[in-house]
């Protein structure tokens, strides 16, 4: 794996699809091959996370996306999109690897995201979707035991998001000739 040029992975899936387990693998793997580098650092982004952090604040934005979360509904677009482009403007330094772990989760995101990459010159971007089922899907988040994937009604609730959002999203990066799609079958072994 020898490149000059920085890289970009976008990893996109169902909820515990393995996004981030892959992402992490991944990252290690462009460590050992010197692609992530002290002049090449890597800059992980992950949604997730940064909800949860941002959910233990207390501003009023921050109670108002509590409580979204504990009903187990979608955050809107705007203060997901606010994360990772308050990220990216704050901390990009102009080197750097990046891997998006869990972003983009709607068309709308998807696009905004795309203005991002063509402002930050990035080549070459990679779209990793690991394509699992809904019933695998549901599993892995039961076994997951995580304090959100505690209730079946609110895995469903954000199972059925993938549908109406997130697909959208998938069809829009394996549609567009800016990126590289490859579809993954996630029900495999995390190797």
């Amino acid at each position: 794996m020898e490149s000059k040029q920085s890289q970009t992975f976008i990893f996109i899936g169902r909820s515990g699809c393995g996004k981030g387990t892959q992402a992490k693998l991944l990252i290690e793997k462009l460590e050992q091959s010197g692609i992530v580098s002290e002049d090449k650092p890597m800059f992980y982004i992950q949604t997730g996370d940064k909800f949860r952090e941002f959910v233990s604040r207390t501003s009023h934005s921050s109670r108002l996306a509590k409580d979204i979360m504990e009903q187990a509904e979608r955050q809107p677009d705007f203060l997901a999109i606010w994360m990772w482009s308050d990220l990216l403007i704050t901390n990009l330094m102009g080197g750097e690897n990046i891997v998006f772990d869990g972003a983009p989760r709607s068309l709308n995101e998807a696009m905004v995201l795309d203005t991002a990459i063509k402002f930050f010159n990035r080549q070459d971007v990679k779209v990793v979707y690991l394509d699992v089922s809904n019933e695998w899907s549901k599993t892995r988040l039961l076994e997951r035991g995580r304090k959100d994937d505690q209730k079946l009604e609110y895995i469903e609730r954000r199972l059925s998001w993938f549908e109406t959002d997130v697909l959208p999203a998938v069809e829009y990066y394996e549609g567009s000739p800016d990126y590289q799609f490859i579809r993954v079958n996630g029900e495999q072994t995390v190797e």
